[in-house]
């Protein structure tokens, strides 16, 4: 009988397959390489749109914060602004006061009393003066009172100097100013 020897062949045919499986094997490695290789490039744009994305952001937020800071100084000098509009409009508003402050002394001052010094300090006049008796200065302290610009007077020091005035009585007072609106006036 012949006699056929079957093993190289079918140690050929594991060859064959062994070199196949090897082959898809580095191919699948390849394969698995270039995906990391993509996935990776793919992560690495997706990072760097972001970083960019990011820089670009806080640049914004930077140039945003610089803008909130000056607005916040043209805040504070619009408010000194309006500050010191205010005070001119007060000073302009209360500009007439004086000259009715005078005008209201005049007229209630009585014949024998005389003022030596006027000094004013916001709503408080203070008066000094010398008057013929402690009577003339009662009766102008009335007239204080009842005056439409000047109310609450406080006498604080009334003396009387015998040796170069006989009976001259010397007063200083204080006075408060009404407030009044211009409606008032009219």
């Amino acid at each position: 009988m012949p006699h056929i020897n079957l093993l190289p062949w079918r140690e050929e045919e594991r060859r064959d397959k062994q070199r196949q499986f090897i082959n898809v094997a580095a191919g699948a490695a390849i394969l698995m390489v270039g995906i990391v290789v993509l996935v990776h490039l793919r992560m690495s744009g997706i990072i760097e749109d972001q970083n960019n994305r990011n820089k670009f952001m806080q640049a914004q937020i930077t140039q945003v914060d610089k803008e909130i800071a000056e607005i916040k100084t043209l805040e504070k000098e619009k408010a000194a602004l309006l500050a010191r509009m205010k005070v001119i409009q007060e000073l302009q508003s209360s500009r007439p006061e004086i000259v009715h402050i005078f005008d209201e002394l005049a007229k209630t001052i009585p014949d024998n009393v005389f003022l030596l010094a006027t000094s004013r300090n916001d709503r408080e006049i203070n008066l000094t003066g010398v008057a013929d008796s402690n009577d003339y200065v009662s009766e102008f302290m009335r007239n204080l009172d009842s005056s439409s610009w000047l109310t609450n007077p406080r006498l604080t020091v009334i003396k009387s100097d015998k040796q170069e005035y006989p009976g001259a009585s010397w007063f200083q007072l204080t006075v408060s100013q009404k407030n009044r609106t211009k409606k008032a006036d009219k």
